[in-house]
C-alpha cells in the first residue's frame, strides 16, 4: 500500500472509491496493509474508504493519548470536508473511534468494532524486558493470530524494531496506559450509534467475552463471529469479513 499513500500536509492516509465514507483507524502494532481487502472491496461497492495513518509515534510524549487521537480523526475529518462517516477500528483503533464516538455522535453513522481495546487491556509491557530476543517476538506476534502463518516475517521484522526502538516503546507504555484510563464501560450505555461487532473466535488479545460485554453495553449493537481467527479478523479471514460488513451495512442502510 505504501506506493498508493497521499502526503498532505500533516496527514498521510489511502483512499480509494466514492459514496459513503469509511474511515478506517489501525491499531498500535498495526500498519494501513491490514486493511487491504476491506480497502479494495468497499471502494469498489459504493463507498469511500480512507485508511489515515495515525500519529502514534509523532504526537509529543504528554500527547500521546486516546483524546489526542481521538482530536487528530476530528482534524482529519474537517480535513477532508466529512461531516459524518462510518468509523472501522480494530484494536486501539476501535478504542479511538469509541472515544471519537462518544463526544461525536452526530458525526458517526456508523461504528465498526473488530479485537477493539476499550473495554479490557492486555498489557504489552511484559514484552519489553525481552525485547532483543527476535525468537519471542516471533512468538509473540504469532500469537495474535490463530494462524501463526499469518504473521509474516516482514511483520515480525516490523515489531521486533518497534519494541526495540526507545522512542517508539516509551510512546507504546502511554498509549497502554492511556487505554486503561480511557475505559469506556460507562459511555456504552449512552452511544446508540448503529454498532457492527466482527469479533474473531480465538482472540486471545482480546478474548470472546470482551465481545459479549460490547454488544451487551452498546445500545444498537450486532455480534458477529469468525471461526478459527484471532486478533485480526479483517487479516485472518477478508472474505468473511467483508461478507459479513456489506451484508451489516445494507440491513442498516449505511
Amino acid at each position: 500500500m505504501s506506493n498508493t499513500l497521499i502526503k498532505e500536509g500533516k496527514f498521510t492516509y489511502a483512499e480509494a472509491g466514492e459514496g459513503q465514507a469509511i474511515i478506517v483507524l489501525h491499531g498500535l502494532m498495526g500498519t494501513l496493509s491490514n486493511f487491504d481487502e476491506v480497502l479494495n472491496h468497499f471502494s469498489t461497492n459504493g463507498y469511500k474508504v480512507i485508511i489515515p495513518e495515525l500519529p502514534i509515534y509523532t504526537l509529543p510524549l504528554l500527547k500521546t493519548n486516546i483524546k489526542n487521537l481521538s482530536k487528530f480523526l476530528k482534524e482529519f475529518m474537517a480535513f477532508k470536508n466529512i461531516d459524518k462517516t462510518i468509523l472501522l477500528g480494530n484494536s486501539l483503533g476501535g478504542h479511538i473511534a469509541l472515544y471519537f464516538t462518544k463526544l461525536n455522535l452526530k458525526n458517526v453513522a456508523g461504528l465498526v468494532l473488530t479485537g477493539s481495546s476499550g473495554l479490557y487491556e492486555k498489557s504489552m509491557g511484559n514484552t519489553y524486558p525481552k525485547r532483543g530476543d527476535y525468537d519471542y517476538i516471533k512468538e509473540k506476534t504469532e500469537e495474535v493470530f490463530y494462524d501463526p502463518k499469518v504473521a509474516s516475517k516482514e511483520m515480525v521484522d516490523e515489531v521486533f524494531a518497534s519494541v526495540n526502538n526507545r522512542h517508539k516503546v516509551i510512546r507504546t507504555l502511554a498509549i497502554a496506559k492511556s487505554a486503561i484510563r480511557h475505559n469506556m464501560a460507562k459511555d456504552l450505555l449512552e452511544m446508540n450509534t448503529p454498532s457492527c461487532i466482527i469479533w474473531g473466535k480465538n482472540d486471545t488479545v482480546t478474548p470472546p467475552e470482551v465481545a459479549e460485554e460490547f454488544n451487551k453495553l452498546l445500545p444498537n449493537s450486532n455480534l458477529f463471529w469468525i471461526d478459527k481467527c484471532g486478533h485480526t479478523p479483517m487479516m485472518e479471514h477478508p472474505e468473511e469479513f467483508n461478507k459479513i460488513l456489506e451484508s451489516w451495512l445494507k440491513e442498516r442502510n449505511l
